[in-house]
């Protein structure tokens, strides 16, 4: 049998199997001890027939031989004549009133051996000669023996082994039968008491689960058994470093990428300015160049304040927004370009998520640049660009595909992070969808990639699942 995995397991099965040890223990103590008394017990009441009956017998045979006119009989027998034939005219069975169980049986001799009086189940084979006062023990029975009249006339009583091993069987297996009832409800008694006493430690465990990247508060501790507050305390200072190295990261990137965005933009101005006054056509080419280095180190420095800002938390609105018109504008703004349309599917029905509109906003406008980017714009043979697939579902799921070759499976799980771009000659710094996915994930929702697209054979598909607020409550009637 396996141990179980968890603590609450192992201490409700240890302590239900001690428990059940234990009471083995002392059941077999109290068997042994119950053994003793019940033979005292038998032994005295064997001894206690045996003296009551003696002096009835011992009456009855004085009775019987002053019979008739109460003289002694002449012919009365001589020691040795046929002592030992149970049917001889003095041996006397003792009827019965009625049909029972008979545990004791007895035999009332003379000095000879003869038998005077026996009971009407009395086997003779069972008692062995008379040897004296006391008890004796054979195979099959107990044997008290007692003497009256000087020993001319002793009694033996004997009671079967067999019903005492009987009676000692039937008092154990009432002692055990508790046993196997107890076992049981010790169990769940056990572990429910267990579980209750576990419960802070589950409580605790619920919160490391539930904390991640963009919550990193310190777990409670209440209620924790004093063996677990050290690690409760450790785990809290783990928190708390990995709080302020992550701080500290995301203000460096938001700051560094702050303070690129005005030498950037002064150097672009002085740029441009450079390409109109140029003096001839290799400087302007050179000051262009420069322009297009300058405006990727903007969007990069602007991918950078995105990204900071996914990982910081505060993507979650106080109150629930309807994201069909957040869609709605900047699906009209990014499909100006005729190279790169957008086609927009909403629902006729708001979508209520608890997501701050800004950042659904990053998020889509990653999304679609992503999708128009890496997508299948207008071809060099003059055919209709195909247009960027925007849908968004009344439950809260966004779907934005674009046509192109399929993306590797190997590939697909790797481009959440930062960077990361694939095997892509398209212009980018492979922050896009690691924004997405940070925002996505910081508001309690979800992102996931697909290649095929869904319906397609090719293409690439990123399917945002909002977490809905739950619907207000509807307003009673009186």
């Amino acid at each position: 049998m396996r141990a179980p995995a968890s603590l609450q397991g192992r201490l409700a099965l240890w302590l239900t199997l001690g428990a059940v040890v234990l009471w083995g223990l002392a059941l077999v103590a109290a068997g042994q001890q119950l053994r003793r008394e019940m033979g005292q017990v038998f032994d005295s009441a064997l001894e206690e027939t045996g003296q009551r009956l003696l002096p009835l017998a011992v009456v009855e045979i004085i009775g019987r031989d002053e019979d008739d006119d109460g003289e002694p009989d002449e012919e009365e027998w001589e020691p040795g004549d046929e002592a030992d034939d149970p049917s001889d005219a003095r041996t006397q069975s003792v009827a019965t009133l009625r049909a029972h169980d008979e545990y004791f049986t007895y035999l009332v001799r003379d000095a000879s051996g003869r038998v005077l009086i026996r009971s009407h189940q009395a086997d003779l084979a069972v008692f062995p000669p008379y040897a004296g006062m006391g008890f004796a023990e054979t195979a099959t029975h107990r044997i008290y023996s007692d003497a009256a009249l000087q020993g001319t006339i002793t009694i033996s009583v004997a009671e079967p082994l067999a019903h005492r091993r009987q009676t000692e069987r039937e008092l154990l297996l009432r002692l055990a039968l508790p046993l196997v009832l107890i076992v049981p409800f010790s169990l769940i008694g056990v572990w429910l008491a267990v579980r209750t006493a576990m419960a802070p430690v589950q409580r605790f465990r619920t919160g490391i689960e539930a904390r991640s990247g963009t919550d990193l508060s310190p777990i409670s501790d209440a209620g924790l058994p004093s063996e677990f507050r050290p690690n409760a305390r450790a785990v809290n200072r783990l928190l708390a470093r990995l709080r302020n190295a992550l701080e500290a990261e995301r203000s460096f990137t938001a700051n560094s990428a702050h303070e690129l965005r005005t030498p950037v933009a002064a150097a672009l101005a002085q740029v441009q300015r450079l390409v109109i006054e140029a003096p001839d056509e290799a400087t302007r080419a050179r000051a262009r160049q420069v322009e297009a280095a300058l405006q990727r180190l903007a969007r990069l420095s602007e991918k950078l304040m995105q990204l900071a800002r996914a990982e910081g938390g505060r993507l979650q609105a106080e109150a629930p927004a309807d994201l069909v018109p957040v869609l709605r504008l900047l699906a009209a703004e990014m499909g100006r370009d005729p190279a790169h349309p957008v086609a927009l599917t909403l629902p006729d029905t708001p979508v209520m998520a608890p997501i701050d509109p800004d950042a659904f906003a990053i998020l889509v406008r990653n999304l679609i640049e992503n999708a128009q980017r890496h997508g299948q714009g207008a071809g060099t043979d003059g055919a209709a660009p195909e247009p960027v697939q925007v849908a968004l579902s009344p439950a809260g799921v966004l779907r934005v595909s674009n046509a192109g070759p399929a993306v590797p499976p190997e590939q697909l799980s790797r481009l959440l992070r930062p960077f990361e771009r694939g095997t892509t000659s398209a212009n980018g710094s492979g922050l896009g969808l690691a924004i997405a996915h940070a925002i996505a994930s910081g508001s309690g929702g979800t992102l996931e990639l697909r290649s095929p697209a869904s319906g397609r054979t090719d293409g690439f598909e990123a399917i945002f699942s909002a977490a809905l607020a739950p619907p207000a409550p509807t307003a009673r009637s009186t």
